[in-house]
């Protein structure tokens, strides 16, 4: 049952990428996405070497201690929902669309715990996984604000690259080849 339920959570995954990660703010996604494995791929590393929680049936056990498809595919791809449903949202309704999120992740967390060895919580409860649920998603959440402010809005959700432009392209790689040949020098 548990290779099924992985399974399963990966075509889910992958299936649901390319309409979650859409062009039109690709570059806010990724950043969304890259931050998310690398903040929930460390917490988990942490939890795991402090012996609070394990996973004994895992994609690549041999590699890797923790849950490479829930860390580095499921929930980055949900963290990617999340900033994009609240992205223009105040604090109160922040913290209400991330409990949307964060109690039943909480509650099947719980329930799989219980009835699968996808992993197991040692010294760990619903309450960990519901507090370390929501600093994640608020700490991603905190890094788009941060963007936002940094950046301007157009550079942040848009990508606008025209096709045969070369004056998009940096001076560093633009090359003329009509008017600078290539030359390559060997040693003998």
């Amino acid at each position: 049952m548990e290779k099924f339920l992985l399974k399963s959570l990966f075509v889910i995954s992958l299936s649901a990428a390319p309409f979650i990660l859409k062009r039109k703010n690709l570059l806010l996604y990724l950043v969304v996405f890259f931050s998310k494995c690398v903040l929930s791929t460390s917490l988990d590393s942490y939890f795991i070497k402090k012996g609070k929680i394990s996973y004994p049936v895992r994609p690549l056990p041999k590699i890797f201690d923790t849950n490479i498809l829930y860390d580095l595919m499921f929930f980055p791809l949900l963290s990617v929902v999340w900033v994009r449903w609240s992205y223009q949202s105040k604090p109160l309704e922040l913290v209400i669309k991330s409990l949307i999120f964060t109690v039943p992740l909480a509650f099947g967390q719980y329930i799989l715990e219980k009835k699968t060895k996808l992993f197991n919580w040692k010294s760990w409860t619903i309450f960990h996984t519901f507090l370390c649920c929501n600093i994640t998603l608020f700490t991603v959440r905190g890094l788009v604000g941060l963007l936002k402010q940094v950046l301007p809005e157009n550079q942040l959700t848009e990508v606008n690259i025209k096709k045969n432009n070369r004056s998009n392209l940096p001076e560093m790689i633009k090359i003329n080849t009509a008017t600078q040949p290539l030359k390559i020098k060997t040693r003998i």
